[in-house]
């Protein structure tokens, strides 16, 4: 089984060569191109007003993994992989281990989730893997979650075509309460701007900001109540995964608008 993997936290972050590597002992052919450095928070971007360069990593990984570290976004890495750098498609497509968190509306920002996203969108089904923790740096037992998802996959294909969207717990193996199939969540930021002054006395904003959960559910999702949420899941230990799809289509309002009457004349 032939696995990409990408990342948005760059080529020497500790959670990918986690990820590669153990998959890489379990007997899958594995492949990295991701950035060459970190690109969080980078969404879908793509480079398209200069060239794209990859060069190939001989060090750092598992003997078995081929590594590229391209400098464009993590989907930039997983569009050039599929189209330039591997001989033939993979049969999936890997992004991660995310340091921290994408749950709920964070999924739209995550350059993680988006490399998982462009694997999708090529028709290769795809898994984004984050840690729950910005500062946690024991990725083994979120590396052995993606050994046994792929796995399942390996042995029992996927329904239909889907990027699952995987949040584990920083916590020992031990401590998982067990696996949640989930809906994303909603929130927003606030305060998302911080004003300052450098020392030339020229004012510039530095993004931040506190992520504020949505108690209520969005309307007109048609969603099932009792199905669980990311954000909760995950606060409780249990890993969540919350099968995505790409298209954005709301169907609800589709159908209320097909009901208005516009004429042109």
């Amino acid at each position: 089984m032939k696995i990409l993997v990408s990342n948005d936290d760059g080529i020497s972050a500790l959670g990918i060569r986690a990820l590669a590597n153990c998959l890489a002992e379990a007997g899958y052919e594995v492949t990295v191109v991701c950035p060459d450095r970190e690109r969080s928070a980078t969404g879908h971007g793509l480079t398209l007003l200069q060239p794209i360069r990859a060069e190939i990593v001989d060090t750092i990984f598992h003997p078995a993994v081929k590594a590229w570290a391209c400098d464009g976004t993590p989907s930039d890495c997983v569009k050039l992989a599929l189209w330039a750098l591997l001989d033939s498609p993979p049969d999936l497509v890997l992004s991660g281990i995310n340091q921290g968190a994408n749950l709920g509306t964070e999924v739209f920002y995550s350059g993680t989730v988006s490399a998982a996203m462009e694997g999708l969108l090529e028709g290769i089904p795809s898994i984004a893997f984050s840690l729950a923790s910005r500062t946690c740096r024991d990725f083994q037992p979120a590396a052995k979650v993606a050994e046994l998802l792929v796995n399942q996959i390996k042995a029992q294909s996927l329904p239909d075509l889907m990027l699952l969207n995987v949040n584990i717990p920083a916590v020992p193996w031990e401590e998982f309460a067990g696996i949640s199939f989930t809906r994303q969540g909603m929130g927003r930021y606030v305060d998302v701007f911080d004003q300052r002054v450098d020392p030339r006395g020229k004012t510039y904003y530095w993004l931040t900001g506190e992520f504020l959960e949505e108690v209520q559910p969005s309307p007109g999702l048609n969603l099932p109540e009792d199905v669980p949420i990311d954000i909760h899941v995950v606060r409780q230990n249990f890993i969540s995964i919350t099968p995505l799809q790409h298209n954005l289509t709301y169907i609800n309002g589709l159908q209320q608008l097909s009901q208005w009457q516009i004429k042109l004349s």
